[in-house]
């Protein structure tokens, strides 16, 4: 198996039907020779490196995101769903009549967008230092 890497060190690309540099080759119904069953240590250690590298990517920790954003709200649907129950609720001069999911929903929403609000501030503070200091 080649990578992208052997290609470039080796100038070359197989043309169709031949078989890459360092490929093992075709069976033939022979026993395989040990040069044939194991790559050297080097193109593992690569072939590795170059997994690893795939195996951690924004795209895959999007999908993660993503993921268990819908696990999220699918649990969420399901409370607001069991608590349909209304509930009366009064705010200084607000008096609000709401399904007590919803206005559970409505607060967990308020303190996010709260902690959002803060921890935006504090980046801008950081980024106006960081500017500052770079002067």
């Amino acid at each position: 198996m080649t990578t992208p890497e052997d290609r470039r060190h080796t100038g070359s690309v197989p043309a169709w039907g031949e078989q890459p540099a360092g490929s093992p080759a075709p069976a033939t119904g022979h026993p395989p020779t040990p040069e044939q069953h194991s790559p050297e240590p080097d193109h593992r250690d690569r072939l590795r490196r170059t997994v690893a590298d795939v195996e951690h990517t924004r795209t895959r920790a999007t999908w993660f995101g993503v993921v268990i954003g819908a696990i999220i709200l699918v649990l969420l649907l399901v409370f607001i769903v069991q608590n349909l129950g209304s509930q009366t609720i009064e705010l200084l001069f607000w008096e609000v009549n709401l399904p007590l999911g919803v206005s559970l929903l409505i607060a967990a929403i308020a303190g996010a967008l709260i902690v959002a609000l803060v921890g935006g501030l504090r980046m801008m503070q950081l980024r106006r230092a960081l500017k500052k200091a770079a002067k």
